[in-house]
């Protein structure tokens, strides 16, 4: 018998994506935020760093942990998650969500992309949430590494927000630096690129492709907006078919006649597609909410997969459009 009512912890819980998981996790309906941990931030109000919970959460930050409760999320910096578990050592059936890059290419913890591996994320009880540029680049491909149809390269430019870069300030996240301004930052060397290519190969063993991935940074606070192109026999209905196949049972993930934008997924779990052709090449529009489905927006649809709770939970969140 299922539980009415699930337990939960935050590791790291001043970041960005953490102050995510707490505004999604404070009105989901089957989990109690037993904690939130922060050994910087020890017994401050939660509000008095995430500003848009003044006036509703009076819960302050911790450098205690409680390990019984039934849910871990993990959201300090990369390298730390690994420190952590050694250290602390959970219990193996509580449900650890790891929102850094410590386990993606680890076999211990289950690789959290629901749309390729949904069925084993539901028997998981250690789970490594994706990239943000990985997610994006990856709903944009894994319906052709499926079909074996994915060409020897493949072009992505995709543009992220400030967020991206997490909250403790640096000389690109300024406003005076980041306000009206562009740029490229490592071509072709981005460390998402590894586990995207474990993920193709995953369906596309033969023959996976090279990636031409240049990363630029934007001059907005949130949102990845991706576009892909590579060469291809298959014609634009075949292409779109082939979409709507492989994303017909996706709670968030979702193909569009129009071309979109940012604005419709930004404050969303959502993944939007658009899939076209133009001489011989398919063109591939990915866009999502870095912060949500680009982390604790898809760690929520993680743990509810595990927990056997109904995907959407917690995630009917309205973009925002204006």
């Amino acid at each position: 018998m299922k539980k009415q009512s699930y337990s939960v912890g935050i590791i790291g819980g001043a970041g960005y994506t953490a102050g995510e998981l707490i505004r999604i996790l404070r009105w989901h309906p089957a989990v109690e935020i037993r904690f939130i941990h922060s050994q910087s931030q020890a017994g401050k109000l939660v509000s008095s760093i995430h500003h848009d919970l003044a006036g509703e959460l009076l819960t302050t930050f911790t450098a205690e942990v409680d390990l019984s409760v039934d849910v871990l999320f993990l959201c300090s910096g990369h390298g730390k998650s690994k420190q952590w578990i050694k250290q602390h050592q959970p219990h193996p059936d509580t449900l650890i969500v790891d929102l850094s890059s410590d386990y993606r290419l680890d076999s211990s913890f289950v690789y959290g992309l629901p749309e390729l591996n949904r069925e084993r994320i539901q028997q998981a009880r250690r789970i490594a949430n994706p990239g943000c540029f990985a997610t994006a680049i990856q709903l944009g491909l894994l319906p052709l590494a499926q079909a074996q149809a994915l060409p020897a390269e493949v072009h992505v430019h995709a543009i992220t927000g400030s967020t991206g870069a997490g909250q403790r300030p640096q000389d690109t996240t300024h406003f005076s630096w980041r306000n009206n301004n562009l740029s490229i930052y490592k071509p072709f060397a981005h460390q998402h690129l590894a586990e995207i290519g474990r993920s193709l190969q995953q369906l596309q063993s033969d023959n996976s492709p090279d990636l031409a991935f240049l990363p630029l940074r934007g001059d907005f606070s949130r949102g990845i907006f991706a576009s892909l192109y590579l060469n291809t026999d298959l014609s634009e209905e075949a292409l779109q078919e082939l979409y709507q196949r492989y994303y017909a049972e996706a709670a968030f993930t979702h193909m569009v006649a129009e071309n979109p934008h940012l604005k419709q997924v930004v404050n969303t779990n959502k993944c939007i597609l658009q899939v076209s052709k133009h001489n011989g090449r398919a063109l591939i529009v990915s866009v999502i909410d870095n912060l949500l489905k680009g982390a604790s927006g898809q760690a929520v649809q993680n743990m509810n997969l595990a927990l056997g709770l109904p995907e959407t939970t917690g995630l009917q969140l309205k973009a925002m459009a204006f």
